[in-house]
C-alpha cells in the first residue's frame, strides 16, 4: 500500500500564527490572579513559551465597577480578531461571531501547547474558564460578585465561569456556554484554587491576541 506522509513543521511554527488559546496551567492562587495585568501577564508568559510571543495577549476577563473605577469588559480587551488556535483553526472572526455562532468546543478550545482540555467527564475536569462575564462578553453590574473582587481573591466571592468544552450536567441550563456557564462556589469561600477545582476547574482562562 502506498503510503503518504505530512510535511513536519519545524518547533514552533505551529504556533507562530496562534491568536488563542485555553491556558495549559492556572496561575495557581485560585481567583487571584493579581489583577488583569497579572492575567495578562500570565497569558503572555505561556505564548513566549510556546514560539507566539511577538504578539500582545490579553486574559479574556471582565471586571467589575469599584473604589470608583469603572467596569471592563471582556469582550472590549481582546480586538478585533480573526482569532486562530494552535492548529490554525478558527474559533471567530470578530467579536460578533465570538459572542454569537462561534466554533470554540472540546476539539477547538486548546492550550497554547495544541493540546485538549480534559472536560466533562472526563477526570479530572477541568473544563471551567474564569471570565467574569454576561453572555455577551460585558461585565456584571450590581453588587453580586461576579470576578472574585476583581481577580484579587483567593478565598471569598465568586466568578463567573464558561465552558470551554461547552458540556456538562443536564440540570445546568447555560452548560453550553462557553463565557457563562455557572458562578464557582464552595467552602472556602468560592474563589480558592480547592474551590474551582470542586466544580471542575483548575483557574484556567481564555487568552486571545490583540494585534
Amino acid at each position: 500500500m502506498l503510503m503518504t506522509t505530512a510535511a513536519v513543521q519545524p518547533a514552533g511554527a505551529q504556533t507562530a500564527n496562534m491568536s488563542f488559546f485555553v491556558t495549559s496551567v492556572g496561575i495557581g492562587n485560585g481567583g487571584n490572579l493579581g489583577g488583569l495585568a497579572g492575567a495578562d501577564n500570565h497569558c503572555q508568559t505561556l505564548a513566549q513559551a510556546a514560539g507566539a510571543g511577538a504578539k500582545t495577549w490579553h486574559a479574556y476577563l471582565s471586571t467589575q465597577a469599584a473604589d470608583g473605577k469603572p467596569a471592563v469588559n471582556a469582550r472590549d480587551r481582546i480586538g478585533k480578531g480573526p482569532w486562530q488556535n494552535a492548529k490554525g483553526v478558527v474559533i471567530a472572526k470578530d467579536v460578533a461571531t465570538l459572542h454569537g455562532t462561534n466554533n470554540i468546543n472540546k476539539e477547538t478550545a486548546l492550550t497554547e501547547k495544541g493540546e485538549v482540555v480534559n472536560g466533562y467527564g472526563d477526570k479530572p475536569n477541568r473544563h471551567d474558564m474564569l471570565t467574569g462575564s454576561q453572555p455577551d462578553g460585558t461585565a456584571f453590574s450590581g453588587t453580586d460578585d461576579r470576578t472574585c473582587k476583581n481577580w484579587t481573591s483567593s478565598m471569598q466571592g465568586a466568578a463567573m465561569l464558561g465552558h470551554s468544552d461547552i458540556n456538562g450536567p443536564a440540570t445546568n441550563p447555560n452548560v453550553k456556554s462557553w463565557n457563562a456557564a455557572h458562578p464557582s462556589r464552595g467552602p472556602d469561600g468560592g474563589c480558592s484554587q480547592n474551590d474551582l477545582k470542586s466544580t471542575g476547574g483548575d483557574g484556567l482562562f481564555y487568552c486571545f491576541a490583540v494585534n
